[in-house]
């Protein structure tokens, strides 16, 4: 059974992606950039358009890492939004637009009951996400993200 998440443990990477696709991605790029040098005189169109669809695979894979990651962002957004909407009293609640993204997906970490005082804190000294992280006590887990 895996340890509870935390702040030491909350950070998550997809193998799949960051040890085998990204590496064999950028390995095919380099290594076509190598045979175009060393083979220049054979096919040198066929070099040259080997290393653009190498790029264009890094670029690929790149941009849908990151696309997955800001629409996951923009739902983390929602569902804290509606949560702040639920659990916060009302002065608070009106200042809830001064939060930024990063610090929306930070406070997503904190328990129910920690949670208004840990905005109110954030919105009145500005914490950045890292020391948001830092103040939760009670983590509330997050095992769905991509």
């Amino acid at each position: 059974m895996p340890a509870p998440q935390s702040f030491k443990n909350h950070g998550r990477s997809d193998p799949s992606m960051h040890f085998f696709v990204f590496p064999v991605l950028i390995i095919n790029f380099f290594v076509s950039i190598y045979l175009t040098i060393h083979h220049w005189h054979e096919y040198r169109a066929l070099h040259l358009w080997w290393i653009v669809v190498s790029a264009a695979l890094v670029v690929l894979a790149t941009k849908s890492r990151s696309n997955d990651l800001k629409v996951q962002d923009r739902i983390i957004r929602l569902e804290e939004n509606l949560r702040l909407a639920r659990l916060l009293p009302p002065a608070d609640l009106a200042h809830i637009q001064e939060l930024d993204i990063k610090q929306i997906i930070a406070l997503r970490f904190a328990s129910d009951a920690e949670l208004p005082a840990l905005v109110h804190k954030t919105i009145t000294q500005g914490l950045e996400p890292k020391a948001i992280k830092q103040h939760i006590t009670n983590w509330r887990a997050d095992n769905h993200r991509v």
